[in-house]
């Protein structure tokens, strides 16, 4: 299984950087040859499905997720808990999970960092490391366009 971890810092606050990483239809617009459908109703939690599928025609893939942990921001800001919300992966082609934290920062602005561990199927575990690398570059662009950075 490939493992990756991006970090950011941004002046948005943790409500704001939680909420556009939570925008699962706007992941599709950062992410190159994708678009995603949210496939149950708002608001996100616990339970909602969505599906990214990426590629051209027939060279195309669904990567089927579902949200199985919700915890958004505390209410109040000087708390040092994060917001956290995983993703399993559940789909035919890719396997594995998501984990999206967002943490308060001491001057109003808010850390993120985003965990993926990502198995591809028919992918040898010996590139591993390569899917790795693309996935930090993928998903950091991503990441900064989400964020606005």
């Amino acid at each position: 299984m490939s493992v990756f971890r991006i970090e950011r810092t941004t002046a948005l606050p943790a409500s704001e950087a939680w909420r556009r990483l939570t925008d699962w239809a706007a992941h599709g617009a950062r992410v190159p040859l994708t678009r995603t459908r949210v496939l149950t109703p708002g608001p996100s939690g616990v339970g909602t499905r969505f599906v990214a599928r990426t590629g051209l025609g027939r060279l195309a893939f669904d990567d089927p997720m579902e949200v199985v942990r919700w915890e958004p921001p505390p209410e109040h800001s000087g708390s040092e808990r994060p917001a956290v919300c995983l993703l399993e992966k559940r789909g035919r082609v890719v396997l594995g999970r998501a984990r999206i934290e967002v943490y308060a920062g001491p001057s109003g602005g808010s850390r993120a960092v985003w965990t993926e561990e990502l198995r591809v199927r028919g992918v040898p575990r010996a590139l591993d490391p390569v899917l790795a690398f693309a996935g930090r570059r993928l998903f950091g662009r991503a990441l900064d366009g989400l964020l606005g950075i």
